[in-house]
Order: C-alpha cells, then structure tokens, then sequence
C-alpha cells in the first residue's frame, strides 16, 4: 500500500466524555456519527467519568436523539472512562470544563487535542477558509488528515478568540434527574455546537487551494 492510500484509509477517532454516560456524551456521540458517517473514516465512541455501565441512554435523551436523525441510538450503553480511550482519541470532546480537566489530568499530553464540546464549536466558528491553507494543500481523499489538521487549527485559536462572558457557556448542563426542561436546555445547548463542529469539518473535508 502507497503512503497515499495509507492516508486515505487512516480513521480519525472522536471521543465525547460525561459522567454517567447516559445523556449528554452519547447524545453528542450519536449526532457527530449521524453528521460524519459520510466521510466513512471516522470512528464515534463515548464513555463516562462515573458510568452506569450497561445502561442505556435516558428515555428523555433517547427522545431527542430521534429527534434530531440520530440513527439506532438505543443500542448505547454506558461504558466508564479509560486512559486507553484517550490515548487512542484523535480529538476528545468534553460536556462540561471540568470533564476536560479530569481528562487532560489523566492524559496530559493530549491537551491540545482535549476542549469541551461548546468551547470547540466557538475556536471553529473563528475559523475562515483562509486560516485553512495546510488542510487545503492535503489530498481530497486524506480526510483524517485534514481532520487532525482542523484540530490544530482550533487549538491554536486557544487565547485568540475571545471567551463567552460567563465561563458556564463553555459547559452543557447536566439533565439527569431533573426536569424535561432541563434535558431541552441541554439538549438546546448541545445541539447547536454540534451542527457548528459538523459545518466546519466539512469545510475541513472539502476544501480546496482555490478556496483559501
């Protein structure tokens, strides 16, 4: 196999991260897959720092993963957070800051591909097609390449672009156990970023010199 075709078949893995694992990780796991299925290369998976492991999403979770196109998210179930998973991670999306402090507590080296998932919907939302020249130079099939290079680009945004006013707004509220209000105010927080991550990794994928 060329160096070429080993860059075209590389897979790009995507880690979210919660606590329990039952609502907002796999929520936001489940509509990144349904978002990227068609670029083919990227592995979705999600785990929690407290899992109820085996147990499946919440109904109310479950509800608006349908909701929003989300495909067969009852076969979820919860799985607890392994060292193992980040090292293996391309990009780890946490649901609160403090999900990213424990993740980069265990994983220090992969701080600069760890953010929470609000806060890189914000560094990729400062992206314009100019700022990506390098991921444009890259060949059209090499998607995990020109993921990996969009990361980059978000990290590097880290100090430039202004933070949110209440450093809550980089969080996604927690709904377990409360009230469905509660899971639409998680879910009208998380949705959001997510449809803002997918719009910038298709830019990411599509790309082309003549565009930058």
């Amino acid at each position: 196999m060329t160096e070429a075709e080993l860059a075209a078949s590389r897979r790009f893995t995507i880690l979210t991260v919660c606590t329990g694992n039952i609502c907002r990780s796999p929520l936001a796991e489940y509509l990144l897959r349904q978002g990227l299925e068609q670029w083919g290369i990227v592995n979705l998976a999600s785990a929690g720092t407290g899992a109820l492991v085996g147990s499946p999403m919440t109904p109310q979770t479950l509800a608006i993963a349908h909701e929003y196109g989300a495909s067969e998210p009852e076969q979820h179930r919860a799985r607890v957070l392994a060292t193992d998973y980040l090292r293996g991670a391309d990009l780890a999306i946490a649901l609160t800051r403090a999900h990213r402090s424990e993740i980069v507590g265990r994983l220090p080296r992969g701080s600069r591909r760890t953010f929470t998932l609000r806060e890189f919907a914000r560094l990729l939302k400062a992206i314009q097609p100019s700022d990506l020249g390098k991921v444009a130079g890259l060949p059209l099939d090499d998607i995990s390449g020109r993921f990996a290079e969009l990361v980059d680009v978000a990290a590097s945004l880290r100090g430039y672009v202004a933070p949110p006013e209440d450093e809550l707004d980089d969080d996604v509220v927690d709904p377990y156990r409360r009230s469905d209000e509660v899971y639409r105010l998680s879910a009208s927080q998380l949705v959001p970023a997510v449809e803002t991550i997918l719009s910038r990794f298709e830019m990411a994928a599509t790309i082309t010199p003549t565009s930058v």
